[in-house]
């Protein structure tokens, strides 16, 4: 019997064709909601403003949200690929390694404790969180023999998520006013998010960024084992270290300003090694748009299946994510 082998586009093209998804999702997020805006009119905001009610809800309310959401998208999508390469382990992502759990409780922490306010002081909780859940979960997994290794990563991730997940609902049924708070955060929206919420994000997308970037030829080498990465002359715990942190803080930036978004980084960097055959210097930046696709996509159908009411982005990803990621798996060799 004969194996069929999967055709896959140049990475040039496959990059393109991401751009422009992202672009007519980009798009339709601005031109989709309660109040439906032409496209013309979308244009003609962004480009010359203007005082009409059509201008008004574009660039003060959608052109934020949209913003958001390409870049909480994009942070998870990258953040999941890296996770996935540093510890060899195809399920993994941001949720599955304990760091949403951990952002989240440092959220909890924020609104409990009525430091902080919005995502400006959201985003250094989140961070705090999602850094000590990493640090729990290596050191939890680096125990014992065969040191941290990819299952245990994943079981010392999935047992701290739910340990963090009981502990922080034991604080929100204690404080009503803090549930009220954060049960609307936690379900993972786009809605109501403004410009200061993109500018305080740059900087911990920025710095994730260049850190996972940065490891991408040390994350092909570590495919191939430690053993092979360190004779190719990486230095696996190194990369590991920096791969890791990148994507924390790609975590941390993405929970705090959108909530706990499910299944963008897992789902978006097996379609993204589908679609190229090329290493991690093609895989991260496609992931990244392709999580920007998603997520904007799935926040727009959210406003148009239950309209005028809105369904939350964070729920619509998996409606949207789960038939891709099972179409994948169903496809030999999909998952790798």
């Amino acid at each position: 019997m004969t194996r069929r082998l999967a055709v896959r586009p140049p990475a040039a093209l496959a990059v393109l064709g991401a751009v422009l998804v992202v672009a007519v999702a980009g798009l339709l997020s601005l031109a989709v909601g309660t109040r439906p805006v032409a496209p013309d009119r979308v244009l003609d905001a962004l480009l010359h403003g203007g005082g009409s009610p059509d201008a008004l809800v574009v660039r003060s309310l959608r052109v934020p949200r949209t913003a958001v959401g390409l870049a909480a998208g994009a942070a998870l999508g990258i953040a999941g690929a890296a996770l996935q390469a540093v510890t060899r382990n195809p399920l993994a992502d941001p949720g599955i390694l304990g760091l949403s759990q951990g952002a989240a409780a440092g959220v909890v922490v924020a609104v409990a404790s009525g430091l902080a306010g919005g995502f400006g002081g959201y985003v250094w909780y989140a961070f705090t969180g999602a850094v000590v859940a990493a640090c729990l979960v290596y050191g939890i997994a680096a125990r014992g023999r065969g040191g941290a290794s990819p299952v245990k990563l994943a079981l010392a991730g999935t047992a701290l998520s739910a340990m963090t997940a009981g502990a922080t609902t034991v604080v929100l049924t204690a404080d009503s006013a803090t549930l009220d708070q954060f049960r609307f955060w936690q379900v993972g929206a786009l809605s109501g998010r403004d410009a200061d919420t993109v500018g305080a994000m740059l900087p911990f997308l920025g710095a994730g960024l260049l850190a996972v970037l940065a490891c991408a030829r040390g994350l092909d080498a570590l495919a191939l084992g430690d053993d092979a990465a360190r004779a190719l002359g990486h230095r696996v715990g190194l990369v590991r270290g920096v791969a890791a942190a990148g994507a924390t803080l790609l975590t941390a930036a993405a929970v705090a300003a959108a909530g706990p978004i499910a299944f963008v980084g897992l789902a978006v960097p097996h379609l993204a090694r589908r679609m190229v055959a090329g290493g991690h210097r093609v895989v991260l930046p496609l992931s990244g748009l392709l999580g920007a696709g998603l997520l904007v996509g799935a926040d727009v159908a959210g406003r148009v299946v239950r309209a005028p009411a809105e369904v939350p982005a964070g729920v619509m990803t998996a409606v949207v994510g789960v038939p891709v990621l099972v179409a994948l798996v169903r496809r030999r060799g999909a998952v790798t």
